[in-house]
């Protein structure tokens, strides 16, 4: 199956911004071939229609999603939709035989209590969503190098988690002095018609949204209480800012002891991602910016102590939909098959 040996891939859900991101990542992946492309609304549509800059390389069609065909002709499948609706169709992909990487929150939770508490829905899929692995590598490789269902991360909690990790690990902080101050570009939003993100809207603005209760907050809990040995609760404010992609996660937190300054927190940071190719720890004094990021899955991180308040500072630039959405899923891929986590993606930004 598939072309000189390339792993077939579909996707359902390819025609919002994270579909997009999926396809010319796969284009361009020497491992990967894209053989299924699946929606509902645009079911039917050349994808060409939608995105005419990729006619040129895409000249498939979207097609209804039906999983037995999808099963017969993709040995992955990527779901690209909205929260609620990948539970309903992983089940039956993985019983075929095939390796699921869902985007949405449906598999990024280990206690289903959570999911629903936060998302709703009745969950009929528990032991199933139990089988799933978080799909940060840097925190969790082993696991999803032998997972066949991956719970691909939020972009707010990949940018938050990669910056509090070894500071929670390492029992380094106070945990519930954590507060996670958050800027994303618009494309977080997704393809979607919305007043508050149209141009006469976002530009020249910027504003918090769904304070002390968006549901990014849980899944960061989970990630950070994992690490600590104990529930911890952190504080986290999104907001959106008037460009179309990145974010930049503004950490801080209380040092546990007082007398650690900013190179041997940069020292800790770059053992703790020594063997993580997609972190990059910036030298003294040098902070992150979200452009140096645009269009890679690289993140890039930050650190600074302020002696005066015994606070740790920690800055967290990545693209939310490459290291936050499509290239972290592909970088999990990459593991899944045995790959060098590098394979196929971009480490050049886009620049200026």
């Amino acid at each position: 199956m598939g072309d000189l040996g390339r792993v077939p891939v579909g996707i359902i859900g390819a025609s919002g911004y994270g579909g997009v991101q999926l396809v010319r990542l796969l284009v361009d992946h020497p491992r990967l071939e894209l053989a299924y492309l699946g929606g509902e609304s645009s079911a039917g549509q050349a994808f060409s229609d939608l995105y005419p800059h990729l006619g040129h390389q895409v000249q498939q069609a979207i097609e209804p999603i039906d999983l037995n065909r999808i099963a017969d002709r993709c040995q992955v499948v990527f779901l690209s939709l909205p929260n609620g609706l990948a539970f309903k169709m992983a089940p039956t992909l993985l019983e075929k035989g095939c390796k699921v990487l869902d985007l949405s929150a449906d598999y990024r939770f280990f206690d289903l209590a959570t999911y629903t508490a936060w998302y709703g829905g009745d969950r009929t899929d528990k032991d199933i969503a139990e089988t799933a692995v978080y799909g940060l590598p840097e925190l969790y490789r082993d696991r999803i190098a032998r997972s066949q269902l991956v719970g691909c991360p939020g972009c707010y909690p990949t940018a938050s988690l990669l910056a509090l990790s070894p500071l929670l690990k390492q029992g380094l902080i106070v945990p519930e002095t954590a507060i996670i101050d958050a800027k994303s570009g618009t494309s977080g939003g997704g393809r979607q018609a919305k007043t508050n993100l149209l141009l006469a809207e976002a530009d020249n603005s910027l504003s918090a949204y769904n304070v002390a209760r968006h549901r990014h907050t849980p899944e960061i809990e989970q990630i950070c209480s994992d690490l600590a040995g104990h529930e911890v609760l952190v504080q986290f404010t999104p907001h959106l800012i008037p460009m179309v992609r990145g974010i930049l996660a503004t950490v801080y937190a209380t040092l546990r002891d007082p007398g650690l300054v900013r190179e041997d927190l940069l020292t800790i940071y770059t053992a703790f991602y020594r063997s993580c190719p997609w972190v990059k720890i910036l030298p003294s004094g040098v902070y992150p910016q979200t452009k140096w990021a645009y269009g890679t899955n690289l993140c890039y991180l930050g650190v600074e102590v302020d002696p005066r308040t015994d606070r740790v500072i920690v800055m967290s630039a990545i693209d939310n939909l490459m290291k936050g959405q499509a290239g972290q899923a592909i970088q999990c891929l990459n593991l899944m098959m045995g790959w060098d986590e590098t394979l196929g993606l971009p480490q050049l930004a886009f620049y200026p």
